[in-house]
C-alpha cells in the first residue's frame, strides 16, 4: 500500500497531540448552549476554497448574530487536512470548536493512519458540493472533449496533475481514464499556484481544478476547459460541456460541510443544523456560491453521515483499483 510521505510526518506529529489530550464528554447543560466563545479551525492554509468558505460562514454567523459570542478562526494545515481534523479530533466532547470539511475529509485517512475518519466526528451537515474542471494548455491544437480522447487514445499514456495525492483530482481523472481507454502518469501538486503552472509551461498535458482557482487562466486564454463534472454548466462557461452531456456517469464531487468534535450531544447538533440552515439562506452565501461556481446541495445531520459513508467507499474502491492506496 502506498502511503503519502507528508501524510504520514503529520499524523506522526499528530499522535503526540491525541495521546496527550486524550477524548471528553461535554458537561454543561445542552439547554444552554451557547455560552462562550467557537474556536473554528480551517485545515488548510489562508486563501484556498476550504479557507475562503469558513470564513464567509463565519461573516454570517458574527454578523447575523446567529451565534452570539466571538469565533476565532485558526489555519491548522498540514498533512492533507491531518493535522486541522486531527485538532478537531482532540477536541472530544467540547461544542466550542468547529471545522469545515473538503473531498480529503475522506480521502486523507485511506491513505495514512490518522487514527480517524469521518464517522468519528459529530456531522451537522454539507452545505455545497464543489465540481471539477478538466482542463488544457490553450494553442495546443486541443480545443474540444473530443479532440482531447483522441489524442489520449492515441498517446495511450499522458500526464495529467491535480492537487493533493489521493484526492478527488485524483479520482475525477481516473474515472474519465477508465471509461475513455488511456492511462494518466497523476502528478500531484500541494499549491494551486504550482498547478497551474505546471500546465501552462508545458510541463503537464492536463489538469482538474475548481472552476473558480482557474477562471482566471480561461478569461485570459491561457487555458481551455474541456469538460466540467457538475450536472448542470457552469454559469460563467457555458460552453464547457458537461461530463454528463459526453456520456460519462457517476462522476464524483467534493463534499462541502460543518463538523463538530466527537461526543458533541445531539441536542447541541441539532442547535447547529438550525443555525446553519439560517446561515445558508443568506443573500452572502448564495454569492458566495454563484462566484466560486459551487452546487448548493444541502445534507443534514444523520443523512449527511449516510451519504458520506457512501461517498467514502465509493473513494476506496476507486482508488484501490488504480493502486492509490
Amino acid at each position: 500500500m502506498r502511503k503519502n510521505k507528508g501524510v504520514l510526518a503529520a499524523t506522526l506529529a499528530l499522535s503526540m497531540v491525541l495521546t496527550a489530550c486524550g477524548s471528553g464528554e461535554y458537561v454543561g447543560d445542552a439547554a444552554d448552549y451557547p455560552e462562550q466563545d467557537l474556536e473554528w479551525t480551517i485545515a488548510f492554509g489562508p486563501g484556498g476554497g476550504n479557507d475562503i468558505m469558513a470564513r464567509v460562514l463565519v461573516d454570517i454567523l458574527q454578523q447575523e448574530n446567529l451565534y452570539p459570542h466571538n469565533i476565532a478562526v485558526e489555519n491548522r494545515q498540514g498533512g492533507s487536512g491531518a493535522i486541522g481534523w486531527g485538532y478537531l479530533l482532540s477536541n472530544s466532547g467540547d461544542p466550542y470548536h468547529a471545522s469545515t470539511t473538503s473531498g480529503s475529509f475522506l480521502t486523507t485517512p485511506l491513505q495514512a493512519d490518522t487514527g480517524w475518519t469521518y464517522a468519528d466526528f459529530t456531522l451537522v451537515g454539507q452545505l455545497a458540493t464543489d465540481d471539477s474542471v478538466f482542463a488544457v494548455q490553450s494553442g495546443n491544437g486541443i480545443d474540444s472533449w473530443r479532440e482531447w480522447t483522441e489524442f489520449a487514445k492515441k498517446q495511450g499514456t499522458v500526464t495529467v496533475g491535480g492537487i493533493g495525492t489521493v484526492n478527488v483530482d485524483f479520482i475525477v481523472h481516473a474515472l474519465l481514464a477508465d471509461q475513455v481507454g488511456y492511462e494518466v502518469d497523476y502528478v500531484p501538486f500541494d499549491e494551486e499556484g504550482q498547478l497551474q503552472t505546471a500546465l501552462t509551461s508545458g510541463a503537464l498535458q492536463a489538469i482538474t481544478s475548481n472552476p473558480a482557482e482557474i477562471a482566471g487562466q480561461i478569461d485570459a486564454g491561457r487555458m481551455t476547459g474541456l469538460l466540467f463534472t457538475g450536472s448542470e454548466p457552469l454559469n460563467r462557461f457555458p460552453e464547457i460541456p458537461t461530463a454528463e452531456s459526453q456520456g460519462f456517469t457517476n462522476m464524483v464531487s467534493m463534499p462541502r460541510g460543518l463538523i463538530l468534535p466527537p461526543n458533541v450531544p445531539p441536542e447541541i447538533r441539532d442547535w447547529w443544523v438550525r443555525t446553519m440552515r439560517k446561515a445558508v439562506r443568506d443573500p452572502r452565501w448564495q454569492d458566495y456560491l454563484d462566484k466560486n461556481d459551487l452546487t448548493r446541495n444541502e445534507v443534514w445531520g444523520e443523512q449527511f453521515r449516510k451519504e458520506l459513508g457512501q461517498t467514502a467507499e465509493r473513494f476506496q474502491a476507486i482508488l484501490r483499483k488504480h493502486g492509490a492506496i
